[in-house]
């Protein structure tokens, strides 16, 4: 395979750095709508748990629809749509831009019957949801709970299951990709393809091709927070179609200004980085690094996963691995994900590609 000096440079930088970091890494990157990186180092697998990739893969592009096809707007209150939701003033937008108050996260998983089918765990869990506190916060905090709320808003929008939701917005976004939930934790596609990311103790195995979420696990691998498994030319495909809603070109789904509207930045400056449902950088620790502009907007995933787009560069960068591998705690990816960003970048103006 025959790679260019960027693509030289930045494997070199890589096989350096992934020692005890995480077991390997893909980097993709786009500029134009063009693919300018696309490399592997160290061990990989065609699919990856894309974590919270599925809050914007899925959820952020089934709320926009949604909000595109009158169904809701920016003053609906999730009461308006769930009446056993307790928080009568918590609107969808605060859910969506983490702002609600909802705690960052509850093991939902130690409290849901694993004997019930799916369906009916669905509904133990509301009944949890239903009784939850809302915390007073000055900024934002990152909620997975609050994104797990939004599968019950989406059920109603759509007035059907939330994997039935997925299939429609696959067919009409993502036809064609691998992209997919494993639901009842099980899928027809060899392990052996799937990264293996974490000896869980719970499950008492190393967890290879079941999503590695314990939440999303104990609700049957299909969540509005986790659950979606992909290869980096489903990621790469999602950042494309991303980019192609932002320059009004996919037109078949989402007008460009509806598209603009949720890329913006939702909250003040000081209350927390978030446009509705996307990342936004945060100045000085963005983990796209320190090149993307503040108008980038993007996600990141627990298992070692990131998807970073800048309108203003025009490019998107994605990093898929399993990081966990080397435990939940490995904090080194952290430090290493901007770092890719920055490469990418520095590496591409001095080629001049």
């Amino acid at each position: 395979m025959k790679y260019s000096v960027l693509e030289k440079n930045l494997i070199t930088q890589l096989e350096d750095r992934i020692r005890d970091t995480t077991p390997g890494v893909m980097v993709r990157a786009y500029q134009g709508g063009k693919i300018i990186c696309d490399i592997a180092v160290g061990n990989t697998y065609a699919y990856y748990d894309l974590a919270s990739l599925t809050k914007i893969i899925f959820t952020q592009q089934a709320m926009m629809y949604a909000f595109e096809l009158g169904k809701w707007n920016f003053e609906t209150k999730v009461s308006d749509l769930l009446p056993w939701f307790a928080h009568k003033e918590t609107k969808l937008t605060e859910l969506l831009t983490h702002s609600s108050g909802l705690a960052w996260w509850m093991p939902f998983y130690q409290e849901l019957n694993m004997a019930l089918p799916r369906d009916q765990r669905r509904e133990q869990l509301r009944g949890i949801l239903q009784n939850l506190k809302l915390e007073k916060q000055e900024t934002a905090i990152y909620s997975d709970v609050g994104f797990i709320v939004l599968s019950y808003v989406l059920e109603k929008l759509f007035d059907k299951p939330i994997l039935d939701v997925w299939t429609d917005i696959k067919n009409k976004f993502y036809l064609g990709t691998t992209l997919e939930f494993h639901p009842d934790n099980q899928t027809s596609i060899k392990s052996s393809l799937f990264a293996p990311t974490e000896e869980c103790p719970v499950r008492k195995k190393l967890v290879q091709g079941e999503v590695h979420d314990l939440n999303c696990w104990s609700m049957g691998g299909v969540s509005t927070h986790a659950g979606l498994f992909g290869s980096i030319d489903d990621v790469g495909w999602y950042s494309l179609h991303l980019r192609s809603q932002l320059m009004g070109i996919a037109r078949y789904s989402i007008r460009q200004k509806t598209a603009q509207l949720f890329a913006k930045r939702a909250l003040p400056e000081g209350k927390g980085d978030w446009a509705m449902g996307y990342m936004m950088p945060t100045p000085g620790s963005a983990s796209c690094g320190a090149y993307f502009s503040l108008d980038s907007i993007g996600h990141t995933g627990f298992t070692g996963t990131s998807m970073w787009y800048d309108p203003k560069m025009d490019m998107s960068v994605i990093v898929l691995s399993n990081r966990v591998l080397y435990g939940s705690e490995n904090k080194a990816f952290s430090k290493l994900r901007p770092e890719i960003h920055n490469w990418i970048v520095e590496n591409y103006r001095r080629s001049g590609v």
